[in-house]
């Protein structure tokens, strides 16, 4: 976040942000995944990931968003690849039919392959959409179906569920 483009905040959240968000994402039944070396309170932090809603507006209540973030230094040694394949399989059992990742910086190759290396396809670019670092910053959106994806109307709702 202080030195990279994965995220486009600029200043890190504090504790009671993290929670909150936290709170936001459990809440609402939707996974929110941590990769440690061992078990709490000693276990050191890796990378986690959670999945939220794409948008807040009722159509687009089949349509969910990842996120996944891996500890500097870590990247390359298959984190990323199990938090965001036990994200995809818990959202597909959840009911959800589309999973969407918004990639900050179009040069980041490390999560636009990993996301590709999960079925993922390039479905837009948001150019010059963030301001960090003193230059203009890409958006790169992603997008795979999941379970039967729009072959077939919604068995149930997951924002019901």
């Amino acid at each position: 976040m202080l030195n990279g483009l994965a995220s486009f905040e600029e200043v890190p959240p504090g504790l009671d942000e993290m929670t909150r968000r936290f709170n936001d994402v459990t809440g609402r039944g939707l996974p929110y995944l941590v990769a440690t070396t061992g078990s709490a309170p000693d276990g050191v932090v890796l990378g986690y990931g959670y999945c939220g809603p794409f948008h807040t507006r009722s159509a687009y209540r089949f349509c969910i968003e990842d996120s996944v973030y891996v500890k500097q230094g870590m990247h390359g040694k298959g984190i990323g690849r199990a938090l965001l394949s036990a994200l995809i399989e818990r959202v597909t059992d959840l009911g959800y039919r589309q999973l969407v990742a918004v990639i900050g910086d179009s040069g980041n190759a490390g999560s636009i392959g990993l996301h590709a290396s999960q079925g993922f396809i390039r479905a837009g670019l948001l150019r010059s959409s963030g301001y960090k670092f003193g230059r203009w910053v890409d958006t790169v959106t992603m997008q795979r179906p999941l379970g039967r994806g729009d072959g077939s109307k919604p068995a149930s709702d997951p924002a019901l569920a």
